[in-house]
């Protein structure tokens, strides 16, 4: 099992910056990908950030170029920087991981936090 907690949300203002970080703990070691997904009230849940055991990441198009996921492997540590932060960002954000072992393929979430951006 892997548990994640999040960490790092709160009340910015647009133009700001945000460091959220993802502390895996558990059977960090069958992680394959972990990421930072967000759901804003009334939408469906979106993929943000994710990075692979190997280093790949692949970005929304909506925050190519202000966000970057980076991965701390020594800390078992994701943490999604957030720069030029906009009111449309404002969200839940979840940290995820796929993790594979021997028993199968598991996908574990964190109990989110909150980034909100004013304008």
């Amino acid at each position: 099992q892997v548990q994640l907690v999040e960490s790092g949300g709160g009340l910015v203002q647009a133009g700001g910056s945000l460091r959220l970080s993802c502390a895996a703990s558990g059977s960090t070691v069958s992680i394959n990908s972990i990421g930072w997904y967000r759901q804003a009230p009334g939408k469906q849940r979106e993929s943000v950030a994710t990075i692979s055991s190997g280093g790949s990441t692949n970005y929304a198009d909506s925050v190519k170029g202000r966000f970057t996921i980076s991965r701390d492997n020594a800390r078992n540590t994701v943490y999604l920087q957030m720069n030029s932060l906009k009111p449309e960002d404002t969200a839940v954000y979840y940290c995820n991981a796929d993790s594979l072992d021997t028993t199968g393929l598991y996908d574990y979430w964190g109990q989110g936090t909150q980034v909100t951006v004013s304008s």
